[in-house]
């Protein structure tokens, strides 16, 4: 008796797998074809998207060798900005900012416009556009006023900012150059004593002291 209780179970299924075949079929077929052509479609934008990179990789490269040599700094630049331009997006900031500090060599003034662009660029990245100020702060030092470096420096001069070691050197040979000495020691004593600080730049922050205030370096006092 089982046995044919399984047996009108499996006709019944059956039945009920060809009528939902003939009704929605075709519909199930195009579903079918749907997945396929889309897995396909992805296998060869991974494919295409590849490729892609792969060029552009071997143009920075190309640029990359043009940069060294003295003499082609203007096809360098180019190269850069051809790659800025239309490269993957992987590697359109890196060109813009290789363009900048090519440019920067060529024309201090220049270089710093093209950082200054990346900085105030809302679709970079903070950390980018922190770092693009500092560049550009950095070819701006030996003709900027104070003001103009504050303003420049400002992104990367907030507590907390990946930078704000940087910014606060080049504010202070900032100050340096404008004959303030007791705000370049401010800053210089604040590098120094600032647990934070790169040891690089610390070790340079108290040379500098010792060096331009003929003292040895005394810890800020506290607020």
């Amino acid at each position: 008796m089982s046995d044919i209780i399984r047996e009108v179970d499996e006709e019944l299924r059956r039945e009920r797998l060809a009528n939902i075949w003939k009704k929605y079929g075709g519909l199930i077929a195009f579903g079918a074809f749907l997945i396929v052509a889309a897995t396909g479609g992805w296998r060869g934008y991974e494919y295409y998207a590849a490729k892609q990179s792969e060029a552009a990789s071997e143009r920075y490269v190309a640029a990359q060798k043009l940069a060294t040599d003295a003499s082609k700094t203007d096809e360098a630049i180019a190269a850069f900005n051809a790659l800025a331009a239309n490269a993957p997006s992987s590697y359109r900031l890196l060109s813009r900012f290789s363009a900048a500090a090519e440019l920067g060599q060529k024309d201090a003034k220049q270089g710093a416009a093209a950082f200054d662009a990346i900085a105030a660029d809302a679709s970079v990245e903070t950390l980018m556009r922190e770092l693009a100020s500092i560049r550009g702060a950095a070819l701006s030092v030996d003709t900027a006023d104070v003001a103009e470096m504050q303003k420049r420096l400002a992104p990367a001069l907030v507590d907390g900012s990946a930078f704000r070691h940087s910014a606060n050197e080049l504010l202070a040979l900032a100050h340096l150059r404008a004959g303030n000495h007791a705000e370049a020691q401010k800053l210089f004593l604040l590098l120094s004593f600032d647990p934070e600080t790169p040891p690089g730049m610390r070790n340079r922050a108290q040379r500098l002291q010792a060096a331009l205030f003929n003292n040895a370096p005394a810890a800020p006092e506290k607020k």
